[in-house]
């Protein structure tokens, strides 16, 4: 999958719907909405960015997600980023000035670090600052879509400060997005992933910047948002569930305790007579239907020779005295 975490997002763009579509057929799986917020935050935090969009047509396939770029240009206004990040799917800093980008990489909590590679810079790319955001978590952003559309100078820039960062953070935790205003600065995966090995990042270090990188991006915001300090995600509290009564277990429990019923009564669980019942084994007086012991079919017949031997004796005196 390949991801682009960088289309500008407009409310009266008319030609995003193209855009998009054409983002889906050069191989992107996932794109992202970029709202750019320049000077302070507003009072009431929310989404800029509609859901669901306002456009017919689009890739069903297409996994759109939204994203808000704060442009740093004062330290006392980024209080409220916490509850701003929990409006976007990413939360990106622009920093301005090299004050700024060691905030970025340093205290303030973000998801990616997006410069813009147009413009000259005043100074060079420290090693530690962008080790120090890498080690945090934070990704450093490579946008191509100047280079292909802005003047001589700005491709001049770009080239120049997309090698200081390639250097500094030496080929680790970064990702290339478009940030293409249209269809036209749009390029395909492995067309991004060449241009970047020309300006000095391995092929391989880009198909990552382009899959694995951007991908932990994503989901690093999103754990931030879901779990317990990116750690720890409860999916379940432990709760014991209710016991479901299913439909007929009255019914199956009855009919396993008239089974079990017939069983004490001499029969087996396929209904049918006992062994010893079957050879004719005797019972016990009682009418129980339980078979008797050897002593007890002993002394009764002992009983039944000794009230034989008695009526034989009470006939013969019966007959003597007549």
């Amino acid at each position: 999958m390949f991801y682009d975490l960088n289309v500008p997002w407009t409310a009266n763009d008319t030609g995003l719907p193209r855009t998009l579509n054409f983002l889906y057929e050069l191989g992107y799986s996932v794109v992202a909405l970029n709202y750019i917020l320049i000077g302070k935050l507003p009072n009431e935090l929310s989404c800029a960015i509609p859901n669901p969009l306002p456009y017919k047509d689009l890739p069903s396939k297409l996994e759109i997600r939204r994203r808000i770029t704060v442009t740093l240009t004062d330290s006392l206004q980024n209080a409220r980023l916490n509850a701003l990040a929990a409006q976007y799917d990413i939360l990106a800093l622009r920093p301005t000035d090299e004050k700024t980008l060691q905030l970025a990489c340093g205290s303030l909590d973000c998801d990616i670090i997006s410069l813009d590679l147009s413009q000259r810079f005043p100074f060079h790319f420290k090693i530690k600052t962008l080790t120090e955001a890498i080690k945090l978590g934070k990704k450093i952003e490579i946008c191509y879509g100047h280079g292909l559309l802005g003047d001589s100078q700005g491709r001049r820039n770009l080239i120049s400060n997309v090698t200081q960062i390639i250097r500094a953070t030496r080929s680790r935790g970064l990702i290339i997005s478009s940030e293409a205003k249209g269809a036209v600065a749009c390029r395909g995966p492995w067309d991004a992933i060449n241009l970047s090995a020309v300006w000095g990042l391995g092929q391989e270090r880009g198909y990552e910047a382009m899959t694995k990188e951007a991908r932990n991006a994503l989901v690093g915001a999103q754990l931030k948002r879901s779990s317990f300090r990116g750690v720890i995600n409860v999916v379940h509290g432990g709760e014991k569930p209710a016991p479901e009564v299913k439909a007929g277990a009255t019914e199956k429990k009855g009919e396993a305790q008239k089974q079990k019923g017939q069983m004490t009564n001499g029969q087996g669980a396929n209904g049918q007579k006992r062994k010893s019942d079957a050879l004719g084994s005797e019972t016990n007086d009682s009418g129980s239907g339980i078979p008797m012991s050897k002593t007890q079919m002993k002394k009764r017949a002992k009983k039944e020779k000794m009230e034989a031997e008695s009526k034989a004796a009470k006939s013969t005196g019966d007959a003597k005295s007549n």
